[in-house]
């Protein structure tokens, strides 16, 4: 194919194909040439330009086929227009001579065809510089079309329309025989012809003036006819062509040439006439009325109606919403007055009436709905109020003449009926639409929205009151405000018009749709109104018997209500459970006698209340199974049952009843049937096992001798096949724009669909998606599917034996009747059949016996070749089901070879169509049939089929089986793919467009072949390439089709040839494709637009975007997309899309769209994706709040917005989007959130406006976050004010984002002030209207929040500034004072729960900063103090606004801890488990009603965490010593706690004392963290565990707590325990750190606890007289411990536990396996180090709370635990730091050594060997390491044997062996290399040296002091290079001082002899002072000291000395004199600059 790539034809390689490849070639090369044309030069094109002509003139002679036809054309047109254009006569005279010839063979066709077609390319690119020879050439052509068939009609028809749109106005001298043409083709009875025609027309409407002006009417005319007998494209075209005619006549401007034609302006008034005359008469014209319309016979055909519809909503959205909304009155007039009774021939019969209700509705949604925005909607919304007023005033006048003689107007009243259903239910979906935003309209008291609807309750006609009621349910699901406000009204009024038949129907309608609309109402309803429906239910049907004329309707009601009742849910309905059994007990007779003697008595009226009242129950029960299967315990169900039985009975006595008492019984009997059948499809078969044989009967009595005549196919069959198969059904069984219309044409004319007065009882059931008002069918067909649904449950149920008989008496039944009857009672068993195979195979059950198979197969053979195509379809579906429930292969392979032979010899389209679906549909559900044989025999079969070009159907259902097998077959199917792929394109290549069924048969087919090769599409092997190629080809092909459809087709094969090889699509033509589709009139196209954007972006969102913006740039004439691309980019239309779009699942994947493109992009275009959700949101802004804005902070620039934003409403070109919808609004607001975490996942200059501003200055192309703050803020502000309360809760979590991000940022300008400061005033204006009263309960807890955060950031210093926010919260607090009596009543009682709590934590959230922020400071203070006074100014300032927030709170803090304490006792009860449900409060807790407890959990999980925190924080600052103001000081704590909750004050037990309350207080906190802990849900929030923890180390921080948890083991132990589960079972450092902490604490409580007990025994003892201490502490004195009991032991496990999941090494299992014996050291991270260190320190505090024997049980552990990361983690780090982890043990190794347990009497020897065999370990560590010694820090094992000789009792290190070890370590050291280690070593050796025990010091001196001080002598030589030198020298000279001072009088002398010599030889004399280095200069200074302290202190010595050696006091006396110099110079200086030396030193110093 690569070959066909070149400017011209490469006619060699041409020459060598075969036959269809050569068609292949071409099309390829055509393909190749119109990309190439455009961009070649001109000079290139014209030196080929004679050769590509004749190249392209020569392929119109070889006959090609549609789409290479209109590429010739394509091409040759291009070619002219670039090149040299004087040879293009030639070729249009070629064509015409071609199009003239005599041949009219069919191979001569496709010439002809291509001659038309070129024709028309050629004018429409060229236009008028083809002079005038375009008349002969119309002539021509419109000559040829008289005796053409319809494929070339349809061509003429279409070049007509280029020739037309090419030439313009020239072409006026050829319009009226044009028109003629068309007019004639319009009405052709090729559809396509049609379409083609009306194309031609609306061209031609474009110049043709007389069109819509003299010859307006009989256009008219024609349009109405050629809608007769249309089909949907036919009706979408012609539509079009009619509305815009019509708008053009209206909108035309006077002109020369119509004010010759003496032509007058036609006005609204006369188009809309002649709209109606075609609605209300059809297509029989103006003149022709008389007769038929007069006998009433003649009714409109209803393709004309749905035509006209279809040409209504064309028209209106021709002139544009703004035309709308100026004329919405007359037009609104105009609509409804289609269907009122002034023409009361349309809506003679019920059935017309409703298809006419239906097209008013489908005109008024598509234009109110579609058109306009949200304010227009509102004005619409008064308007068609008004009319609801107007006609509400006729029927009361009607009403109100009572006398006899004027009676006969209630036809007056009736007559409105339709229209008022037609306006109520567009005022519902309108309002529903509107969602909040129309508030304002309800509370406009002036148009009474309410008042109107309610007013129609009572009208007389029963579809108007329940239209009425379905507008309610609208009003309430739009505004949950009104739900308990309507539902109280309407039940007060249904009381109240208890005794009027139109009162109580009406109002029980409006209270059953209230109810139903309650689930749609998060808020929910008050629990107490079900009692109330209940009462009023009950009331209805006791007192039905009382009163004759309104039984009925009593009855109706009650039942209607209670089944309504269920919808609440079992929350709800169990409280009333038992009163409904009873009633249903009640309704049917007992026993069978009671039955019989039921049917002698009554007449045909007390039968009819009777069937209704039982319809009602079974409807009531019904509705109890569906929505309250949580109540279905074996309990109820037994008391479900036993009128059952009863139930069944009258069943099968229906018909004699029927027959006994007339007529009048019909329906009643019919609803009874329906119902029964409905209620036992729900209820477990089971259940009803024993009327199972009596069911069946009747139920194959209605499916075979059925009371309709009517064909039910189009509503039982398409759930019955497989949605892929009724694509071949046509377009009407698809989704599409015009579905609710298109509908009514679906089914036949005997039915024009549902309606809700069908079935009452639909008006509380859930709606099914799409649908806006239910449409139940009438009782007739709905008997009909609830039969065909209980059949396929019991079939599955019934015995084996059982199931024969049914399926004879279904094929007798079937073979008796004759005619279209036949096939009704057929398509009724299929149905049914088919379901119960579905039941069969779900429930994986057998068919049964051999004969059962047959029969059932004769069954479905039947249904096989019926001429019902539908019937067809869900056949071949029944059959594959059949084999596969039989499931044997043989079986099926019988089936297949059935079809086999059927299909070699049936000639016939209906049994071909049938058997060659049947063979696709075997393979849907057996996953392949096995053998390779079959498929090759379906698959040669189904070639034969498809290339039958006598009849499309026969191609199209063959295609489509195709397409089964190649997607089902799987591998199998590789060999075959070749082949098929060739025949797929030659089909493309050569079948007429006009067979669209075709055409999408062979789309499917080649999406198939594209999945079947899958990714292998990515192959570069040649047969790979070749295989692509064609697959792109066909793409090709399929795209330039001009019916929609396959267009859809082709884009979604493109997604998928994307999705395996990417790299090989064409991105930038695809994308292009997609844009022109975006806006299409088909919904599948655009569906499929969608889909594949949806998946381009999550690649290469970046490239698509860039190529849809270029596209709009180059702007070709054929690409003109109807959205504005080229100002809002791809992203922008998706969003007007969005805002447009009524279908849920597009609009779901353009959401989707739109956020892979976002997150991939949102930070690179940031200022753009902010300026598009600023667009959106400032689209909606209302003057009143824009101007509400305190825009006095803001820059003058944002005045300037301000302004824009008010004007720019009138002027279109500001707003890209103009009023977008709430939902759209919302989505713009959620995008925000979005593009903030997409900025924080970017990096931190986002977030930091130095760093931003940097960047920016440094590549302006660069974009923040942070510099569009104001931004930000400002679409949160518009958000959070607007009126939509989706919106509102979407703009308060923008906020809450923003605060959160933003509130660290520093404000570079103001140092000390943060960024967001200056937006105080807007997020306090965003935030107060959501504290307003009225203000729904989710966006007030949503708005708390947002408060809590703002207090808490910081951001707000100033204490007058916060208190507007602070202001907002109070208010809520005093709010939730008020208590359960004060909440309003309008929403459930769960939701007062969810805002109190949500103010509670708010308030607990404010109060923890407080608290945190004041103790920060107060450590801050400390510091400040230690540091210098210097500070205290500033430091002032700062307390004082931590102080103040606190005081802020302090003020409240009563009264809030005492509801804390209440919300934490309700989550208390809460979290019990569910056996203790009985012991729970029965009139619920402080916050929650017992009615209400599931829904208000979620609202506690939610909020406790903070509440406890803030409980805890509080009870600890007051010591838990509470004083409650109100009883005065005398009784010093009356316990405001929830324990005196639920009492009242006469059962209140006397006062409790302080320390009960107390307890009471501990344990509730203590049980609500352990219940917590113990099991954190493993969604829990971070924040949660973290609050949690924090919250009992504050516990903890007091002593009391302490004391308690000291005293109390086991609670200490349980704790331990759900500490050490939550460290395991949580990774984060942070909440292992806080537990940690706790456990530290428990520990110190422990302690405290025993040093107590150890005192108080003391005390008791007199200890005088004893040595030892009391044996208190765990271990007594045995020494052991418990495992879950022993505090010590969980303590242990703990501290092992974290230690060693940071070092493996120290598990001693572990140590031996080779993994970790590599010897390496780990540096753990810091987090490690750090938990590490706190486990350390609380190991050294064990053998505290242990008794001696006790400490030395547990010793050895600590001890290995101590010395094991001492050993592993002893590391040198560069500068000499000792690691964190280090330092940690050595100080726990302090602690423990220095323990009193080392000492005890009965503990000392034990704890000496013990302490021994350590520092053996310690001394080992050296050895251990073998050529490691560089990485083991020396230094700190030597730390660790110090600690050792000082800590312990002498007897520990004095041992011989141990201590010359020791001091073997240390001469080692001494002789480092390194100075630091020196250094440190003689530190050390420094304490040892001063030990008071001379027993432990003396070895040390004797061994090391020689060596130290001849290291000295020898530093004479080599003086000190740098500082880490002169420390050692320093720190060795401090060491022989110390010496010279512990040592005995006699030895002292000779000390000093030896170091006045060294110091004195540091000494420099002047000259060398000068000129020496800074070290020689420090250590001079040092030995200058150090002599001045020595000289005095031992004198006698010092002058000894000095007298024996005059060099040295020479030296000595120069240096002196020079000091004395500079000490003056120096004091001078530092005076200066005092307190620089101070720092922080940490605590490093273990001795």
């Amino acid at each position: 194919m690569e070959l066909a790539h070149s400017l011209l034809l490469n006619e060699e390689v041409y020459n060598q194909l075969g036959e269809f490849q050569k068609a292949e070639f071409i099309f390829e090369w055509l393909q190749f040439l119109e990309k190439l044309l455009p961009v070649t030069s001109r000079t290139d094109i014209r030196e080929n330009q004679k050769k590509l002509v004749e190249q392209l003139t020569s392929l119109l002679n070889n006959s090609p086929g549609p789409p290479t036809r209109r590429l010739v054309a394509k091409n040759l047109a291009v070619l002219y227009s670039t090149g040299d254009t004087f040879s293009v006569y030639q070729t249009i005279d070629k064509c015409n001579e071609l199009i003239r010839s005599k041949d009219d063979s069919p191979s001569y066709l496709p010439t002809k065809l291509a001659a038309v077609v070129c024709l028309g390319y050629l004018y429409k690119k060229l236009g008028r510089i083809l002079g005038n020879s375009f008349t002969d050439t119309v002539g021509n052509v419109l000559k040829a079309m008289k005796n053409a068939e319809s494929q070339g009609r349809y061509e003429i028809m279409l070049s007509l329309q280029n020739i037309l749109n090419g030439l313009g106005a020239a072409a006026i001298p050829c319009h009226r025989d044009i028109y003629k043409a068309a007019r004639s083709c319009l009405t052709d009875r090729s559809m396509a012809v049609r379409c083609a025609a009306a194309k031609c027309l609306l061209e031609l409407q474009n110049e043709a003036v007389f069109m819509w002006s003299t010859d307006l009417d009989s256009v008219v005319t024609l349009c109405f006819k050629s809608f007769e007998g249309s089909n949907y494209d036919v009706r979408l075209a012609v539509a079009k062509l009619l509305g815009t005619v019509l708008a053009r006549a209206l909108t035309s401007k006077q002109t020369t040439a119509s004010a010759r034609h003496n032509f007058r302006r036609i006005s609204l008034e006369e188009v809309m006439e002649l709209l109606g005359t075609g609605f209300l008469r059809g297509s029989c014209g103006f003149l022709r009325a008389s007769g038929d319309m007069l006998k009433g016979t003649s009714s409109v055909s209803r393709d004309v109606r749905v035509g006209v519809t279809q040409a209504y909503v064309v028209f209106v959205s021709t002139l544009g919403a703004q035309w709308l909304e100026r004329n919405f009155s007359a037009f609104l007039s105009h609509i409804l007055d289609l269907v009122s009774q002034s023409h009361p021939k349309v809506i003679h019969s019920q059935m017309d009436a409703i298809g006419c209700r239906r097209c008013v509705s489908f005109i008024l949604r598509a234009t109110v709905g579609g058109l306009l925005g949200e304010k227009a909607q509102i004005a619409a919304a008064k308007e068609i109020c008004q009319a609801i007023w107007k006609l509400k005033k006729v029927v009361d006048t009607a009403m109100s003449d009572n006398n006899s003689e004027t009676r006969v107007s209630t036809t007056d009243a009736t007559a409105s009926q339709h229209v008022l259903v037609c306006a109520l239910q567009e005022l519902g979906s309108l309002i529903h639409g509107l969602g909040t935003t129309a508030a304002p309209l309800l509370q406009d008291s002036s148009t009474g929205v309410l008042e109107a609807v309610i007013s129609v309750i009572l009208h007389p006609s029963i579809s108007v009151r329940l239209t009425a009621a379905w507008c309610l349910r609208c009003i309430a699901v739009a505004l949950p405000y009104y739900v308990s406000l309507l539902l109280d009204r309407c039940i007060e009024r249904l009381s109240a018009l208890k005794s009027s038949p139109e009162g109580v129907t009406g109002y029980s309608f409006a209270v059953a749709a209230l109810l139903g609309a309650v689930k749609h109402c998060p808020l929910g309803i008050p629990h107490g109104k079900g009692k109330v429906i209940m009462t009023v239910a009950e009331d209805l049907l006791c007192s039905a018997s009382q009163n004759s004329r309104i039984s009925l309707q009593r009855t109706q009601a009650g039942w209607l209500l209670i089944a309504a009742l269920m919808t609440l849910g079992p929350a709800v309905v169990q409280h009333h459970l038992p009163r409904m059994l009873l009633l249903w007990k009640c309704i049917f007779p007992s026993c069978p006698k009671d039955l019989e003697t039921e049917k002698t008595r009554g007449d045909s009226f007390t039968w009819q209340v009777t069937l209704e009242g039982r319809a009602g129950a079974l409807c009531a029960i019904k509705s109890f199974v569906s929505h309250c299967a949580g109540l279905l315990t074996d309990e109820v169900v037994q008391r479900l049952l036993p009128p059952l039985p009863s139930a069944v009975d009258l069943l099968t006595q229906l018909s004699s009843i029927y027959k006994s008492y007339g007529n009048s019984l019909k329906t009643p009997s019919t609803v009874y049937r329906h119902k029964l059948y409905e209620l036992l499809a729900v209820l477990p078969p089971k259940t009803y096992e024993g009327s199972f044989c009596a069911v069946l009967k009747e139920l194959v009595a209605d499916l075979t001798v059925p009371d309709s005549q009517i064909d039910a196919s189009t509503f039982l069959l398409p759930p019955l096949c497989h949605e892929n198969d009724l694509l071949l059904l046509g377009p009407l069984l698809q989704e599409t724009d015009h579905r609710f219309i298109e509908e009514q044409l679906l089914l036949g004319n005997s039915i024009a669909g549902g309606s809700l007065e069908y079935d009452p009882y639909s008006i509380y059931e859930k709606v099914a998606k799409g649908d806006s008002v239910p449409k139940p069918l009438p009782p007739i067909l709905s008997v009909i599917s609830a039969a065909t649904r209980l059949f396929g449950v019991m079939f599955s149920h019934v015995a084996e034996s059982h199931r024969l008989q049914v399926l004879e008496q279904l094929l007798n039944s079937i073979k008796q009747t004759k005619g279209s009857r036949q096939q009704i009672v057929q398509l009724n068993v299929v149905s049914a059949f088919s379901t119960s195979l579905k039941h069969l195979a779900n429930c994986k059950g057998s068919l049964g016996p051999e004969e059962v198979r047959r029969s059932a197969l004769a069954v479905v053979m039947g249904a096989l070749e019926s001429n019902n195509p539908l019937l067809r379809c869900a056949a071949a579906e029944c059959l594959a089901r059949l084999a596969q429930v039989v499931s044997d292969s043989a079986f099926t392979a019988g089936l297949a070879q059935v079809s086999f032979d059927k299909l070699k010899s049936a000639r016939d389209v209906v049994s071909r169509t049938g058997h060659s679906l049947a063979l696709g549909c075997l393979y849907r559900y057996l996953g392949g049939i096995g053998s390779t044989q079959h498929l090759n025999a379906c698959v040669g079969i189904l070639y034969t089929l498809s290339q039958d070009s006598t009849s499309p159907d026969v191609q199209a259902w063959a295609l489509h089986s195709l397409a089964l097998i190649v997607d089902l077959a799987g591998p199998l199917y590789h060999v075959h793919v070749e082949p098929t792929l060739s025949l797929v394109l030659m089909l493309l290549l050569t079948v007429p467009p006009a067979y669209t069924e075709v055409h999408q048969s062979l789309g499917r087919c080649l999406n198939a072949l594209i999945t079947t090769l899958g990714p292998e599409l990515q192959g570069s092997s040649t047969t790979v390439s070749a295989l692509r190629t064609s697959c792109l080809l066909g793409c090709a092909v399929m795209q330039d089709n001009p019916d929609c459809l396959v267009q859809a087709q082709a884009i979604s094969c493109l997604q998928q040839l994307h999705m395996f090889a990417p790299r090989h699509v064409n991105l930038s033509s695809l994308v292009s494709c997609l844009c022109v589709n975006l806006c299409s009139s088909y919904l599948l196209l655009r569906r499929a637009v969608v889909a594949c954007l949806r998946q381009l972006v999550q690649r290469e969102a970046a490239e698509v975007s860039e190529y849809a913006v270029a596209l709009v740039k180059e702007s070709r004439e054929d690409f003109t997309p109807d959205v504005n691309i080229r100002e809002i980019g791809l992203e922008g239309a998706l969003l007007g899309l969005l805002d447009k779009e009524l279908d849920q699942r597009l609009c779901q994947d353009i959401k989707e769209t739109l956020t892979h493109m976002l997150t991939s992009m949102a930070v690179e275009k940031l200022s753009f994706w902010l300026k598009l959700c600023k667009d959106v949101l400032a689209a909606s802004a209302d003057f009143n709040t824009v101007a509400s804005v305190d825009t006095t902070q803001e820059e003058e620039t944002a005045k300037v917005d301000d302004g824009s934003v008010l004007t720019s409403d009138s002027d279109e070109r500001f707003h890209p989007f103009s009023n977008p919808r709430w939902s759209t609004r919302v989505f713009a607001a959620e995008c925000v959130c979005k593009i903030i975490s997409q900025c924080e996942n970017a990096g931190s200059a986002h977030f930091d406006i130095t760093l931003a501003q940097e960047r920016k200055q440094r590549d302006s192309r660069d974009d923040f976050l942070v510099l569009h703050l104001a931004d930000l803020i400002r679409m949160a502000f518009m958000a959070a004010t607007d009126h939509s309360d989706q919106l509102r809760l979407s703009g308060l979590q923008t906020l809450l984002i923003v605060v959160r991000k933003f509130a660290a940022v520093p404000e570079p300008e103001f140092p000390g002030h943060v960024i967001l400061e200056q937006y105080q005033a807007n997020v306090g204006a965003a935030l107060r209207p959501a504290f307003a009263p009225e203000t729904p309960p989710d966006v007030t807890a949503k708005a708390c929040q947002v408060c809590s955060a703002w207090i808490a950031s910081g951001v707000v210093s100033d204490l007058n500034d916060l208190r507007r926010v602070h202001q907002l919260l109070v208010s809520s607090l005093l709010k939730v004072q008020a208590g359960k009596e004060a909440q309003s009543q309008q929403y459930n009682e769960s939701t007062s729960t969810m805002e109190i709590l949500a103010v509670l934590k708010a308030w607990a959230e404010v109060y923890i900063v407080a608290v945190e922020k004041q103790k920060n400071q107060s450590d801050a203070h400390n510091y400040c103090l230690k540091v210098a006074n210097s500070a205290e100014e500033s430091y002032k300032g700062v307390t004082s606004s931590a102080s103040g927030l606190l005081d802020l709170v302090q003020a409240d803090l009563g009264i809030l801890s005492k509801l804390w304490l209440s919300a934490l006792q309700d989550f208390a009860l809460l979290t019990l488990p569910s056996e203790y449900a009985l012991q729970l409060p029965a009139e619920g807790g402080t916050f929650y009603t017992a009615e209400t407890i599931e829904n208000a959990r979620p609202h506690y999980y939610n909020s406790w965490a903070l509440i406890l925190y803030a409980t805890v924080l509080w009870l600890t600052s007051t010591g838990f010593i509470v004083v409650d103001p109100d009883e005065g000081v005398t009784n010093l704590s009356r316990p405001v706690t929830p324990t005196t909750m639920c009492q009242d004050s006469s059962t209140r037990p006397l006062v409790k004392s302080p320390e009960d309350v107390n307890t009471d207080r501990f344990h509730l906190i203590l049980g609500i963290t352990v219940e917590f802990l113990c099991s954190p849900r493993s969604d829990a929030a971070m924040e949660n565990i973290i609050a949690c923890l924090r919250a009992l180390q504050t516990l903890f921080d007091v002593p009391w707590p302490r004391s308690k948890i000291g005293g109390d083991q086991e609670l200490g132990v349980e704790l331990l325990n759900v500490l050490h589960r939550l460290i395991l079972t949580r990774e984060s450092p942070d909440i292992q750190l806080a537990a940690l902490e706790v456990v530290r604490l428990i520990l110190f409580a422990a302690q405290e606890h025993v040093k107590e007990k150890r005192r108080s025994a003391e005390v008791d003892d007199g200890a005088a007289e004893k040595e030892t201490l009391p044996e208190f502490g765990e271990g007594k004195d045995t020494g052991g411990l418990v495992p879950g009991k022993s505090l010590v032991f969980a303590t242990l496990e703990l501290c092992v536990c974290i230690l060693v999941r940071q070092l493996p090494q120290l598990n001693p299992k572990l140590t031996c396996s080779p993994a970790v014996q590599s010897g390496k050291h780990l540096l753990l991270s810091e987090d490690g180090s750090r938990l590490v260190a706190v486990a350390l320190v609380i190991l050294s505090d064990v053998p505290a709370i242990c008794s001696p024997e006790g400490s030395v049980s547990v010793l050895p552990t600590i001890l290995y635990l101590i010395i094991g990361v001492l050993k592993e983690t002893a590391v040198k780090l560069r500068d000499g730091q000792l690691p964190l982890t280090v330092a940690a043990s050595l100080q726990a190794l302090k602690g423990l050594l220095s323990s009193p347990m080392a000492r005890a009497e009965k503990s000392r020897t034990a704890w000496t060997d013990l302490l021994r065999s350590a520092l053996v370990t310690v001394l080992d560590c050296w050895d251990q390491v073998d050529g490691l010694l560089q990485e083991l820090d020396e230094v700190s094992l030597l730390t660790a044997i110090t600690v050792f000789v000082m800590s312990t009792s002498p007897e520990v290190t004095t041992v011989e062996c141990l201590q010359k070890r020791c001091i073997e370590k240390f001469k080692i050291t001494l002789d480092s290399k390194d100075p630091l280690v020196q250094c440190k070593c003689y530190q050390l050796l420094h304490s040892i040296f001063q030990h008071p025990n001379k027993t432990v010091s003396y070895p040390y001196i004797h061994s090391l002091a020689p060596s130290i001080v001849g290291k000295l002598q020898e530093t004479e030589k080599a003086k000190p290079e740098n500082a880490a030198e002169l420390q050692v020298i320093q720190e060795g000279i401090k060491v022989v001082t110390a010496l010279t001072a512990t040592a005995e009088e006699e030895h002292r002398a000779h000390l000093v002899a030896c170091l006045l010599p060294i110091l004195i030889s540091f000494l420099l004399d002047e000259n060398a002072l000068a000129s020496a280095t800074k070290s020689a200069k420090n250590l001079h200074e040092f030995a200058l000291q150090n002599l001045m302290q020595i000289g005095p202190q031992y004198s006698s010595v010092f002058k000894k000395l000095m007298a024996s050696s005059p060099t040295m006091k020479a030296r000595l006396e120069s240096a002196v004199k020079g000091n004395q110099e500079s000490v003056k110079v120096k004091t001078a200086k530092h005076a200066k600059n005092p307190g620089k030396s101070s720092s922080i030193q940490l605590k490093t110093n273990f001795l």
